[in-house]
């Protein structure tokens, strides 16, 4: 099996974060908010390799610098994330324990925190890869959610995928092995079909698999503009419906 990030997730440098870590009933969490008091925010479902990768949690700094209440909450419950000393032989037993179509207790106890802890009365949500199937698995299943953005992730093998609750944006990368273009076309051909409110599909060229949620120093000159670019259209989603 193909690795599905193709930048060097081995040599992360560390980030100093802004925010702070919580324990939410059996869930921990990292949380950044912004400087002044806002009823606005948005949940960040991690990509396999989990809560404290320091790409995810400068995504969540970046999301709440734009005025949003921001959490990651860990989704494996404190199970182990995917290694990059693990073998790729082992990922699709790996993903049998880690289902992303099986968060939902998790979402209703963030959610419940988020409203009656933080004050929050318009939700959001955003997935990076594993998260972004988690996010268009719960933007069929939880009204709650006023809207989301699923970064190269989506649910495949479901009839029923395309019945979304609420608004929706869909940021996939040209060159990602893991989603075919057919599949995109087909995601479109579908929701076109079947779904009753706004979504939006976008291709950014010559992007790989997990291209929108590196950091500054990591990105390459070629590739920095159509990060930044995903980056302002995630925003620019979010703050159009939350």
């Amino acid at each position: 099996m193909a690795e599905p990030f193709l930048y060097d997730t081995g040599r992360r440098s560390q980030y100093g974060c802004l925010g702070h870590e919580v324990e939410i009933e059996h869930i921990k969490a990292y949380v950044c908010r912004p400087s002044f008091f806002t009823d606005k925010a948005v949940i960040v479902i991690h990509d396999i390799f989990g809560w404290m990768f320091p790409d995810i949690r400068y995504i969540v700094d970046l999301i709440a610098g734009h005025g949003y209440i921001t959490i990651c909450p860990d989704f494996f419950k404190g199970t182990d994330p995917w290694k990059t000393t693990d073998h790729w032989r082992d990922f699709a037993d790996w993903m049998k324990e880690h289902d992303p179509m099986k968060v939902d207790k998790e979402a209703d106890v963030v959610l419940k925190y988020l409203k009656e802890q933080c004050g929050a009365k318009k939700i959001g949500i955003v997935g990076f890869s594993w998260g972004g199937m988690a996010v268009h698995h719960l933007m069929l299943k939880n009204p709650q959610l006023t809207a989301g953005v699923s970064l190269y992730g989506i649910i495949r093998d479901s009839e029923e995928r395309y019945n979304l609750l609420n608004p929706t944006f869909f940021i996939f990368g040209e060159k990602d092995h893991t989603i075919s273009y057919d599949q995109i076309v087909l995601l479109e051909e579908k929701l076109k079909q079947c779904c009753k409110v706004a979504y939006k599909i976008k291709v950014y060229p010559r992007q790989v698999h997990g291209f929108a949620q590196l950091k500054p120093e990591d990105m390459k000159p070629d590739d920095k503009p159509y990060i930044e670019e995903a980056r302002k259209d995630m925003i620019d989603w979010i703050k159009l419906f939350i």
